[in-house]
């Protein structure tokens, strides 16, 4: 008979609700030096999006893309939902050839509409069935977490919104998608342990749909206690687009990279 310590049992019931965050792209639309488009991945099985270029930041973190068993949809701009057609391709004729992975799309009531168009736009008769066999849903259900989705101010023809998850152990994480600053948003970012935050242009542009450094500063400020992982961005990792100044942030403020991975602990905190 195999008798273990409680304390064992514990390292291991602490290992299983441990949460793994990949930060696969980290660009903006206009993917600065060294950035593919703002991509993440939770837990090897869930992405938010499905940018361009989600193939090759599956490929470089050595994920299949018949792993994966759900898609949270922020709003369909082309730098959000543009990989969408070459992920199911990939799917079907390569990773999944016999259909045997279900995958859940999550999303507002215009995200299959809006995808669908585009699969046809992309592959004309190639991905109907495909897409026949996606479980098309407002909200998913994913053991340990209960979801919320909450409209965000971005362009309203995208119909933007926003990712609460709410784990079982009780702390939240947020991604914001793609969106200006505004108080329900903070409220939010404010009740959790870790935001994924995009910041998608400099202090200079005009705009009230995008954070901008400033925005950040004043977040961070605001909420001390969230860790704020930065993506989405407009800064330049190699050569200069526009600008290779990062802006100073406080602590608890992480520029993110390409390739970056946070393992979350029973806390929701970043180990």
């Amino acid at each position: 008979m195999n008798v273990r310590c409680d304390g064992v049992i514990e390292w291991e019931r602490l290992q299983r609700s441990m949460v793994e965050l990949d930060l696969l792209g980290s660009g903006n639309a206009f993917l600065p030096s060294g950035r593919l488009h703002s991509f993440l991945m939770i837990d090897k099985h869930m992405i938010v999006d499905c940018p361009p270029t989600a193939l090759a930041s599956l490929r470089k973190a050595g994920i299949s893309p018949a792993e994966i068993d759900t898609i949270l949809v922020t709003h369909v701009h082309g730098d959000h939902v543009f990989g969408f057609p070459f992920f199911l391709l990939e799917r079907k004729y390569i990773s999944d050839r016999e259909g045997s992975r279900p995958l859940t799309v999550a999303g507002s009531k215009i995200v299959k509409k809006r995808l669908t168009e585009l699969c046809n736009l992309a592959y004309p008769g190639s991905l109907e069935d495909q897409i026949e066999l996606i479980n098309w849903v407002d909200l998913p259900e994913i053991d340990g977490w209960k979801m919320e989705r909450f409209e965000v101010l971005h362009e309203p023809k995208v119909d933007p919104y926003g990712w609460m998850l709410n784990h079982e152990e009780g702390w939240s994480m947020l991604h914001t998608g793609d969106t200006g600053p505004f108080e329900e948003l903070w409220d939010r970012i404010g009740k959790c342990t870790v935001a994924i935050v995009e910041m998608g242009v400099p202090e200079y542009v005009e705009t009230k749909e995008h954070h901008k450094p400033s925005d950040i500063q004043e977040l961070a400020k605001r909420f001390p206690e969230t860790r704020l992982i930065l993506t989405h961005t407009y800064i330049d990792s190699d050569y200069q687009i526009l600008t290779k100044d990062v802006p100073e942030f406080p602590d608890n403020v992480i520029h993110g990279e390409d390739g970056m991975n946070f393992k979350l602990d029973s806390n929701g905190n970043i180990c």
